[in-house]
């Protein structure tokens, strides 16, 4: 498959360890949602990892929704695509892996229910309409990851029973871009219940940013 980029430094980039495991986690969601056949999944994965650029990366999930893509202009104003939702459906997860990422339209209020499994909500690339967002999280035997955008402004209510409920700076940090103009933070309230469990809430870049196209 041939990799994306011409003359763009950004797509000529060549890429780590970690940033093709995040591409690998997109590409067996899109499995796991029917959108590629498992044949398509180990043609791309066996690709994936011996793949040396950005460019390459863009080109594996060029038709996925969640996956890196080029760099564009962004609108001046947010458009949002579908219908707003107050109350998204609870999530229960039960002995299984439940993740939501890329650009994914973000409900007021969210509950998740977890027991013996892992979840990961990433609202870094999400369509976030509304100012303040409620997650209410409880996590039995299981692992619960929420990734925010790095300016947001998280209120945390923990109560850990023999578990762990813990809010982290990223470990890389987005390099600032002069030209753009700082979007107003977004407040997130969690609530967190770790029953033998652990919730982890850590302020991240963007994907595309975390794989170095900004």
């Amino acid at each position: 498959m041939p990799a994306q980029g011409g003359d763009d430094p950004a797509l000529r980039r060549r890429v780590s360890d970690l940033e093709r495991e995040e591409v690998a986690d997109i590409l067996r969601d899109a499995a796991g949602e029917g959108r590629l056949s498992y044949t398509e999944l180990e043609d791309r994965l066996e690709t994936l990892y011996a793949s040396k650029t950005y460019g390459e990366l863009v080109e594996l999930t060029a038709d996925l929704p969640s996956g890196p893509r080029a760099q564009s202009v962004p609108s001046t104003t947010p458009q949002y695509g579908g219908a707003l939702v107050e109350t998204g459906p609870v999530l229960n997860v039960f002995m299984s892996e439940s993740k939501r990422m890329g650009n994914w339209l973000v409900p007021q209020r969210q509950e998740v229910n977890a027991v013996l499994g892992d979840v990961t909500l990433d609202y870094t690339e999400a369509q976030i309409p509304f100012d303040e967002i409620t997650i209410d999280v409880k996590s039995i035997l299981a692992d619960v990851k929420i990734r925010v955008p790095q300016n947001a402004i998280v209120l945390l209510d923990s109560n850990p029973i023999l578990g762990s409920v813990s809010e982290q700076e990223a470990g890389l940090k987005a390099v600032p871009d002069p030209n753009a103009q700082p979007a107003a933070p977004k407040r997130f309230h969690i609530r967190g219940t770790a029953i033998l469990g652990e919730i982890k809430i850590k302020r991240c870049p963007r994907l595309s940013k975390r794989l170095g196209l900004t």
